[in-house]
Protein backbone atom coordinates (compact mmCIF):
# COMPACT_ATOMS: atom_id res chain seq x y z
CA UNK A 1 0.00 0.00 0.00
CA UNK A 2 1.30 3.83 -0.50
CA UNK A 3 3.85 4.03 1.81
CA UNK A 4 4.32 8.80 1.57
CA UNK A 5 3.59 9.86 4.88
CA UNK A 6 0.28 12.62 3.94
CA UNK A 7 -0.14 15.27 5.00
CA UNK A 8 -3.24 15.57 7.87
CA UNK A 9 -6.42 16.23 6.51
CA UNK A 10 -7.04 19.29 8.51
CA UNK A 11 -3.80 20.61 7.42
CA UNK A 12 -4.99 20.41 3.71
CA UNK A 13 -8.39 21.77 4.54
CA UNK A 14 -6.36 24.97 5.58
CA UNK A 15 -5.28 25.76 2.46
CA UNK A 16 -8.91 26.05 0.80
CA UNK A 17 -9.46 29.61 0.41
CA UNK A 18 -13.28 29.26 -1.45
CA UNK A 19 -15.78 31.62 0.26
CA UNK A 20 -19.16 32.48 -2.20
CA UNK A 21 -21.00 35.56 -1.64
CA UNK A 22 -22.75 35.99 2.12
CA UNK A 23 -21.55 33.11 3.18
CA UNK A 24 -22.29 32.89 7.12
CA UNK A 25 -19.63 32.18 9.56
CA UNK A 26 -21.16 29.15 10.30
CA UNK A 27 -21.54 27.48 7.18
CA UNK A 28 -18.04 28.19 6.85
CA UNK A 29 -17.45 26.81 9.64
CA UNK A 30 -19.43 23.57 8.61
CA UNK A 31 -17.92 23.33 5.44
CA UNK A 32 -14.67 23.18 5.99
CA UNK A 33 -15.19 20.40 8.64
CA UNK A 34 -17.02 18.65 5.86
CA UNK A 35 -13.80 18.98 3.89
CA UNK A 36 -12.03 17.45 5.63
CA UNK A 37 -14.08 14.05 5.64
CA UNK A 38 -14.03 14.50 1.43
CA UNK A 39 -10.35 14.84 1.64
CA UNK A 40 -10.57 11.53 4.35
CA UNK A 41 -12.67 9.56 2.10
CA UNK A 42 -10.76 10.52 -1.37
CA UNK A 43 -7.83 8.47 0.37
CA UNK A 44 -9.70 5.91 1.40
CA UNK A 45 -11.00 5.52 -1.69
CA UNK A 46 -7.50 5.10 -3.02
CA UNK A 47 -6.67 2.66 0.12
CA UNK A 48 -9.39 0.59 -1.16
CA UNK A 49 -8.38 1.28 -5.03
CA UNK A 50 -5.05 -0.47 -4.11
CA UNK A 51 -6.11 -3.47 -2.11
CA UNK A 52 -8.06 -3.93 -4.89
CA UNK A 53 -5.19 -3.80 -7.34
CA UNK A 54 -2.68 -5.81 -5.08
CA UNK A 55 -5.28 -8.87 -4.70
CA UNK A 56 -3.14 -12.12 -6.00
CA UNK A 57 -4.48 -13.90 -8.49
CA UNK A 58 -8.04 -15.24 -9.12
CA UNK A 59 -9.48 -18.42 -9.64
CA UNK A 60 -8.48 -19.66 -13.07
CA UNK A 61 -11.81 -19.89 -15.75
CA UNK A 62 -11.06 -23.31 -17.13
CA UNK A 63 -14.95 -23.84 -18.38
CA UNK A 64 -15.64 -22.69 -22.44
CA UNK A 65 -18.64 -20.34 -22.11
CA UNK A 66 -20.94 -19.60 -24.91
CA UNK A 67 -22.15 -16.47 -25.28
CA UNK A 68 -24.64 -14.78 -28.54
CA UNK A 69 -23.16 -11.47 -29.60
CA UNK A 70 -24.66 -8.96 -32.11
CA UNK A 71 -22.10 -10.99 -35.05
CA UNK A 72 -22.77 -14.66 -33.32
CA UNK A 73 -21.02 -16.76 -31.45
CA UNK A 74 -18.40 -16.06 -29.31
CA UNK A 75 -16.28 -17.27 -26.31
CA UNK A 76 -15.26 -15.87 -23.20
CA UNK A 77 -11.70 -15.27 -24.90
CA UNK A 78 -13.47 -13.55 -27.20
CA UNK A 79 -15.02 -11.08 -25.49
CA UNK A 80 -11.31 -9.35 -24.71
CA UNK A 81 -10.67 -8.29 -28.16
CA UNK A 82 -7.12 -6.82 -28.45
CA UNK A 83 -7.08 -6.36 -24.08
CA UNK A 84 -5.90 -8.13 -21.39
CA UNK A 85 -8.89 -6.96 -19.02
CA UNK A 86 -12.71 -7.52 -19.72
CA UNK A 87 -15.84 -5.98 -17.62
CA UNK A 88 -18.59 -8.03 -17.91
CA UNK A 89 -21.75 -6.58 -16.68
CA UNK A 90 -24.54 -8.96 -16.36
CA UNK A 91 -27.98 -6.49 -16.40
CA UNK A 92 -31.63 -7.89 -15.41
CA UNK A 93 -33.17 -8.75 -18.41
CA UNK A 94 -34.07 -12.46 -18.45
CA UNK A 95 -36.80 -14.36 -20.14
CA UNK A 96 -39.15 -13.45 -17.94
CA UNK A 97 -38.96 -9.43 -18.17
CA UNK A 98 -41.20 -7.53 -20.18
CA UNK A 99 -38.53 -4.64 -20.46
CA UNK A 100 -35.38 -4.68 -18.99
CA UNK A 101 -34.76 -3.54 -15.13
CA UNK A 102 -34.93 0.42 -15.14
CA UNK A 103 -32.20 0.74 -12.90
CA UNK A 104 -29.97 -1.30 -14.85
CA UNK A 105 -30.64 0.52 -17.73
CA UNK A 106 -30.16 3.85 -16.33
CA UNK A 107 -26.68 2.78 -15.02
CA UNK A 108 -26.00 1.21 -18.88
CA UNK A 109 -27.02 4.94 -20.21
CA UNK A 110 -24.18 6.65 -17.94
CA UNK A 111 -21.61 4.55 -20.16
CA UNK A 112 -22.93 5.19 -23.49
CA UNK A 113 -20.54 8.19 -24.19
CA UNK A 114 -17.73 6.72 -21.75
CA UNK A 115 -17.47 3.56 -23.98
CA UNK A 116 -14.84 4.75 -26.09
CA UNK A 117 -12.64 6.20 -23.19
CA UNK A 118 -12.96 3.15 -21.10
CA UNK A 119 -12.22 0.78 -24.51
CA UNK A 120 -9.19 2.88 -24.72
CA UNK A 121 -7.93 0.69 -21.60
CA UNK A 122 -10.21 -2.24 -21.17
CA UNK A 123 -13.00 -4.29 -23.20
CA UNK A 124 -16.31 -3.67 -21.92
CA UNK A 125 -19.82 -5.68 -22.49
CA UNK A 126 -23.21 -6.20 -21.39
CA UNK A 127 -24.35 -9.77 -20.78
CA UNK A 128 -28.02 -10.84 -20.23
CA UNK A 129 -30.13 -14.07 -20.33
CA UNK A 130 -32.57 -12.69 -23.24
CA UNK A 131 -32.48 -14.12 -26.55
CA UNK A 132 -29.87 -11.79 -28.62
CA UNK A 133 -32.35 -10.53 -30.60
CA UNK A 134 -34.50 -8.76 -27.63
CA UNK A 135 -31.30 -7.47 -26.20
CA UNK A 136 -30.51 -5.92 -29.75
CA UNK A 137 -34.43 -4.24 -29.83
CA UNK A 138 -33.62 -3.09 -26.34
CA UNK A 139 -30.65 -1.65 -27.11
CA UNK A 140 -31.98 0.26 -30.48
CA UNK A 141 -34.83 1.33 -28.77
CA UNK A 142 -32.81 3.43 -25.94
CA UNK A 143 -30.69 4.69 -28.86
CA UNK A 144 -27.11 3.17 -27.97
CA UNK A 145 -24.78 2.33 -30.54
CA UNK A 146 -21.64 1.70 -28.47
CA UNK A 147 -23.09 -1.14 -26.15
CA UNK A 148 -22.03 -4.61 -26.83
CA UNK A 149 -24.23 -6.98 -25.61
CA UNK A 150 -24.59 -10.63 -25.65
CA UNK A 151 -27.04 -13.22 -24.54
CA UNK A 152 -25.85 -15.51 -22.01
CA UNK A 153 -28.68 -18.21 -23.51
CA UNK A 154 -27.35 -21.42 -21.17
CA UNK A 155 -27.03 -19.65 -18.11
CA UNK A 156 -23.49 -20.85 -17.40
CA UNK A 157 -21.40 -18.10 -16.87
CA UNK A 158 -24.61 -16.21 -14.94
CA UNK A 159 -24.90 -19.59 -12.51
CA UNK A 160 -21.25 -19.29 -11.97
CA UNK A 161 -20.27 -16.00 -12.00
CA UNK A 162 -23.86 -13.57 -11.02
CA UNK A 163 -25.97 -15.90 -9.11
CA UNK A 164 -25.83 -19.61 -8.73
CA UNK A 165 -29.91 -19.97 -9.04
CA UNK A 166 -30.01 -17.87 -12.03
CA UNK A 167 -31.82 -15.67 -10.44
CA UNK A 168 -32.51 -12.02 -12.73
CA UNK A 169 -30.16 -9.77 -10.34
CA UNK A 170 -27.25 -7.40 -11.79
CA UNK A 171 -23.63 -8.61 -11.67
CA UNK A 172 -19.86 -6.74 -12.38
CA UNK A 173 -17.56 -9.23 -12.99
CA UNK A 174 -13.44 -8.30 -14.32
CA UNK A 175 -11.52 -10.79 -15.78
CA UNK A 176 -7.81 -10.79 -16.95
CA UNK A 177 -6.04 -12.40 -19.22
CA UNK A 178 -2.23 -13.38 -19.82
CA UNK A 179 -0.49 -15.35 -21.70
CA UNK A 180 -3.44 -17.21 -22.81
CA UNK A 181 -4.08 -18.08 -19.18
CA UNK A 182 -7.90 -16.01 -17.95
CA UNK A 183 -8.39 -15.83 -14.18
CA UNK A 184 -11.29 -14.09 -12.33
CA UNK A 185 -9.99 -10.69 -11.01
CA UNK A 186 -13.04 -9.10 -9.01
CA UNK A 187 -16.37 -8.58 -8.22
CA UNK A 188 -18.91 -6.71 -6.46
CA UNK A 189 -19.87 -8.74 -3.54
CA UNK A 190 -21.65 -5.84 -1.55
CA UNK A 191 -25.58 -6.68 -1.38
CA UNK A 192 -28.60 -7.19 0.04
CA UNK A 193 -26.52 -8.76 2.97
CA UNK A 194 -23.90 -5.81 3.60
CA UNK A 195 -26.00 -3.37 3.11
CA UNK A 196 -26.59 -1.05 5.90
CA UNK A 197 -30.01 -0.17 7.71
CA UNK A 198 -31.72 2.62 5.84
CA UNK A 199 -30.10 2.46 2.42
CA UNK A 200 -30.75 0.28 -0.70
CA UNK A 201 -28.21 -2.44 -1.47
CA UNK A 202 -24.80 0.01 -3.17
CA UNK A 203 -21.32 -0.73 -3.51
CA UNK A 204 -18.45 1.58 -2.88
CA UNK A 205 -17.48 3.74 -4.04
CA UNK A 206 -20.83 3.84 -6.39
CA UNK A 207 -20.24 3.26 -9.97
CA UNK A 208 -23.12 5.38 -10.83
CA UNK A 209 -22.74 8.89 -11.45
CA UNK A 210 -26.29 9.51 -10.80
CA UNK A 211 -26.66 8.67 -7.14
CA UNK A 212 -23.20 10.13 -7.18
CA UNK A 213 -24.67 13.57 -8.13
CA UNK A 214 -27.42 13.27 -6.14
CA UNK A 215 -24.87 12.51 -3.23
CA UNK A 216 -23.83 16.57 -3.51
CA UNK A 217 -27.50 18.05 -2.73
CA UNK A 218 -29.64 18.46 -0.42
CA UNK A 219 -31.96 16.01 -0.67
CA UNK A 220 -29.77 13.31 -1.66
CA UNK A 221 -31.00 9.68 -3.03
CA UNK A 222 -34.29 10.43 -1.61
CA UNK A 223 -35.59 7.02 0.06
CA UNK A 224 -38.47 6.27 -2.73
CA UNK A 225 -37.56 8.03 -6.06
CA UNK A 226 -35.56 5.19 -8.80
CA UNK A 227 -35.12 5.90 -12.30
CA UNK A 228 -37.85 4.71 -14.90
CA UNK A 229 -37.53 4.15 -18.19
CA UNK A 230 -39.52 6.66 -19.54
CA UNK A 231 -40.97 9.77 -17.63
Amino acid sequence: MTSSVLKPAAELAETNVRRFPNESAEYRRARQQLLVEEIELRRHIERVAEFRRALPPGGEVTKAYAFTGESGAASLADLFGNKQTLIVYSYMFGPQREKPCPMCTSFMGTWEEKLPDIEQRVSFVFVARSPIARLIEAKRARGWSRHKVYSDASGDYTRDYVSKDDSDVPGYNVFTRHDGTIRHFWAGEMGAGTMDPGQDPRGAPDMDPLWTLLDTTREGRGADWYPKLSY
